[in-house]
């Protein structure tokens, strides 16, 4: 069992947290959802893809007949922006153990056109019907406890643009990982981490799908810089996450054309391996 990562005073609870407040929607009418998306989950000025994917998540969540996520891929389009949004939702099936949907997500640019930011295709079920029988040969990445990790309230200086998220996690990054920090990358393409919200909320499975995108990405330990736009991501939640923190491994074998690969697990306190995915984003080179 993994060692616990201290919590807040007071903590919050699924359903009452800040992640959940700025990822809620509105139902205006059937299939089509109003949010206002929150400066608080921006990396410089982008919106995380992770937060995003859990604004449609909900979205699809209360549309469909089944309430959790069971595989979700997402297109990012267009760069979302903080500010009002709608999510416009359909169902393709709906099945006794599955119901399949899309959704997109739509803003307004600077002359009034709407402008799809992301397209989505998903499946859902209940996680709490699945059966126990569990056969793999995972196991969870080896992270040293959390009070010999490092986070952003760790660094000496704040960064330019200093990303609103980090405000909203609670990171414990493996210090193996972090050569990237101190200007000696490992060329490893490798990032590894404890993972929580800052207010203390358990995850769930939305917010699982935030927590497969919100490390530093394995293009720093690759001896990269600067933004690493997602162009798709699709997760797979294989189960409902005990309460506790998870941990999260990063890794990539690929980086050719401009374009890497970026492969996650999900660990909760349980030793349980409750989501993986896979991501395909662009890099900036020289």
């Amino acid at each position: 069992m993994p060692e616990a990562a201290s919590a807040p005073a007071t903590r919050a609870t699924i359903g009452d947290s800040e992640f959940d407040r700025d990822t809620a929607v509105t139902r205006r009418a059937p299939g089509v959802y109003d949010i206002d998306l929150s400066a608080g989950w921006t990396i410089t000025n982008a919106l995380n893809g992770g937060y995003l994917l859990a604004v449609l998540g909900r979205a699809l969540g209360d549309a469909l007949a089944h309430p959790d996520p069971f595989t979700i891929s997402a297109h990012y389009l267009t760069a979302s922006r903080p500010g009002p949004a709608v999510v416009r939702t359909e169902t393709v099936r709906a099945g006794r153990t599955l119901s399949t949907g899309q959704a997109s997500l739509f803003q307004y640019d600077d002359q009034g056109n709407e402008v799809e930011r992301i397209r989505v295709l998903a499946s859902y079920g209940d996680l709490d019907a699945l059966p126990d029988d569990v056969r793999t040969s995972a196991k969870p990445p080896a992270i040293p406890p959390m009070d010999q990790c490092f986070g952003p309230q760790d660094a000496p200086a704040p960064a330019d643009g200093l990303s609103a998220i980090a405000g909203r996690l609670k990171l414990g990054l493996d210090p193996a990982t972090l050569g990237w920090a101190l200007g000696r990358p490992s060329g490893k393409g490798e990032m590894r981490a404890w993972f929580g919200l800052a207010d203390g909320r358990d995850a769930d499975p939305l917010s699982v799908l935030l927590a497969v995108d919100a490390l530093p990405p394995t293009a720093f330990e690759l001896g990269l810089k600067g933004w690493v736009p997602t162009v798709e991501l699709t997760v797979h939640v294989r189960c409902r996450p005990a309460p506790g923190p998870l941990r999260v491994s990063l890794t990539t074998r690929n980086l050719a054309g401009g374009f890497l690969e970026e492969d996650a697990e999900v660990w909760d306190s349980a030793d349980r391996l409750v989501a993986q995915s896979r991501q395909l984003a662009r890099v900036r080179l020289g």
